[in-house]
Formats: structure tokens, C-alpha cells, sequence
């Protein structure tokens, strides 16, 4: 199969959409397809990471992000156009230049300001398309559409997607790189008699508002043992990267910032407790049975942290304002109660790892119709 990706990074989407679709990316190429990523070059872009991978990246030009004039074509754009940095109209063209010759089979995109206005005007250059999506909040012109959070299910698409349009709705499907499933068994066997020795914090890739520096400062509340060590995970690209050290460096217990690291499997199976954003890493946390304190760092994940607070997966500390207030008093409960384990039992049992395979296996499947 040949595959082209449509999907974004940059500072203010984030980088949790490119990295998803990395992650499906590699899956279908052990099954022997080729990909494409079609990515628009804004300011924290990952068209490095993408051909590191071994992936062919192509960038769109960088515009200047003004929203289009008002017209009958661009009312009801759906509530993050103005992430594309451009009008779709403009988008569509481009992306259709590049896809003009590659036969793809599908065309998977993964980006929240894209609909089915978009989605139309490019299937005459794709076999197939898939959307990934979080939000069901616009209509789809697709054949496979994957949601993979906790609480969604295929009625919130009912009236947004064809008759004819599969729908892979569910954690179940979380697209999550082989290396948790393969840490899986290791990790819930060293949590059985756990003890707080390992903090790890992860914010996001980009963490725009710094909530990592705000929990830095919420911990030096919070009654850590003494033997504890905290470990920070950043992307790169975070603008506030150099504080963030400054404040590590300033900490009761030794904690290191380590930036675009290639082992993050390993390093929350080693971890005891997790303070998290509540977004895409959820799911691999889950996967491993780690225990977390989950902050909302972007409003398309509050849906997401409540689901996984109701089904005690996750204890939910609320947002980037909440953390210096509810944060210690969160540590302080979860550790002195057997509530800690039984956070770590129930998000192990949210998803298994096999998301990605499960994905490439209904492509396989549709492709061969």
C-alpha cells in the first residue's frame, strides 16, 4: 500500500498528532507500505522527525496565519481553522499537487481544522481515506474514521460520517508505538509492591503554558521521600525548556530534564507515579499501568481527563490554574491510601498496546475490497 499523511506540528497545535501518525506510519511499514507526510512548515514543525524516521516528509510553505475574509465559503469552519495557517481552499490545493502523482491508497488525515469540505476535494487524488479525529465536533467525508478516547463512542459520529464509513471508536484502537506492549507484563509485575522512589512529569511535547514549571513549583509542597527523583520529559522545541532546567537544578530531589527522548516506554515503565497531560500519552500510560495525576493543558482534553477520573484510571488534578492549589493535596491522598494501586490496576486495564496493529488490519482489510 502506499500511504500519505496529512497532519501538522507546531507550537501551537502541538506534536502529539505527527507522532500518532508516525506511530501507524511504522505499523503499516512492517506490513510493506510506503508513506508520505504532507506537513505545513509553521514555526515547531517535526519534518526533521518524520525523515529521521525514515519517512518521506514534504513541506507546505509557512503563511502568515491570518484568518480568511468572512465569506458564504468560510462560514462554519470548524473551530480550529485557524491552526492550518491558511484558508482549506488553499490547503486543498497544495495537498492535491503533491498527491497528483503518488497514487495513494489512502489518504489518512489527522488534523483539527480540516472537514469534510477539504476531505471532498481531495478524493479524487486517494483509493481511500481515513480520518483520525477527538473531537466529533464536524462533518467527514471518509471511509475509516479512528477516535481512540476513553468515553467516545460510535453514536457521537452517527449523523457526521457516510452509511458506509467504519468506525474504530475507543482506547482499544489508541495508536501506541510496539515498545509499551512489549514493556507491558514488566511493568504491571514491578507495581505490585511499588514504592514513590521515581516521579515522572510529561506535559507534552511543546507545553506552550509551562505547566511543567508549574508543577515543579507544586512539588516542593508536597512530603516526596527523601529517596525520590524526579525525571522531566520536553520536547525541543518547548519555549520555556531553559527555565524548566534552572528549576531542576533548584529542586529538594534530584530531577533531570531529559528533551526528545527515544525511550519513553521504558522510562514510565521504571516510573512509580506520573503527572501528565491529559491528551495522547494518556494511553501509553494506561498501557503500562502507571499511576497519574492528569492536568489538562489544552482544551480538547477535558473530555478525556474527566472519562478517565470517572473510570478511576486517573486521578484528575484539573487545569494549568488548579495545579498549585490541588496538586499537593492529590500527592498527598493518592499515596497514603490504596487508592495509588488501584489507580495503576484500573488504567492497565483501559488498553493493551495493539491499538496500531488493530488500525492496519481493517486498512488491510478495506484496501483488499
Amino acid at each position: 500500500m502506499k500511504i500519505a499523511f496529512r497532519t501538522d506540528a507546531s507550537l501551537e497545535i502541538g506534536t502529539g498528532h505527527v507522532m500518532r501518525c508516525l506511530t501507524l506510519a511504522e505499523a503499516l511499514r512492517d506490513k510493506g507500505a510506503q508513506s508520505l507526510f504532507i506537513c505545513r512548515e509553521h514555526e515547531g514543525n517535526l519534518l526533521a522527525t518524520v525523515r529521521q524516521r525514515g519517512f518521506e516528509g514534504v513541506g507546505l510553505p509557512a503563511c502568515n496565519g491570518k484568518d480568511p475574509a468572512k465569506t458564504e465559503e468560510t462560514e462554519n469552519l470548524p473551530a480550529h481553522a485557524a491552526w492550518l495557517g491558511c484558508d482549506w481552499q488553499t490547503d486543498a490545493r497544495q495537498s492535491a499537487e503533491i498527491l497528483s502523482c503518488s497514487g495513494s491508497d489512502w489518504l489518512i488525515v489527522d488534523h483539527y481544522a480540516l472537514d469534510v469540505r477539504w476531505e471532498k476535494a481531495l478524493r479524487s487524488c486517494c483509493r481511500h481515506l481515513m480520518v483520525i479525529d477527538d473531537l466529533a465536533d464536524r462533518s467527514h467525508d471518509c471511509d475509516v474514521l479512528l477516535d481512540q478516547n476513553l468515553g467516545r463512542n460510535k453514536q457521537h459520529y452517527h449523523d457526521l460520517v457516510p452509511d458506509h464509513c467504519a468506525l474504530l471508536v475507543g482506547p482499544q484502537y489508541a495508536l501506541l508505538r510496539p515498545e509499551f506492549a512489549r514493556l507491558r507484563h514488566y511493568s504491571l509485575k514491578r507495581r505490585e509492591n511499588v514504592k514513590l522512589r521515581h516521579l515522572l512529569i510529561s506535559m507534552g511535547g511543546v507545553d506552550k503554558g509551562n505547566a511543567t514549571g508549574e508543577v515543579l513549583k507544586a512539588l516542593k509542597e508536597c512530603a516526596l521521600p527523601d529517596d525520590c527523583r524526579i525525571s522531566v520529559i520536553m520536547g525541543a522545541s518547548a519555549p520555556w525548556l531553559a527555565q524548566v532546567r534552572q528549576q531542576a537544578d533548584q529542586m529538594p530531589w534530584p530531577t533531570e530534564v531529559a528533551v526528545n527522548v527515544s525511550d519513553m516506554a521504558q522510562r514510565m515503565a521504571n516510573a512509580d507515579l506520573a503527572v501528565g497531560a491529559a491528551g495522547g500519552t494518556s494511553w501509553e500510560r494506561c498501557c503500562l499501568g502507571l499511576p497519574t495525576l492528569l492536568v489538562v493543558v489544552a482544551e480538547n482534553q477535558w473530555a478525556g481527563a474527566r472519562a478517565l477520573d470517572e473510570a478511576r484510571a486517573g486521578l484528575f488534578v484539573g487545569d494549568l490554574t488548579d495545579i498549585a492549589h490541588e496538586l499537593p493535596k492529590c500527592v498527598e491522598a493518592l499515596w497514603s491510601s490504596e487508592g495509588f494501586r488501584e489507580l495503576g490496576n484500573r488504567s492497565s486495564q483501559i488498553t493493551d498496546g495493539h491499538g496500531a496493529q488493530k488500525v492496519v488490519a481493517k486498512l488491510e482489510d478495506f484496501n483488499g475490497r
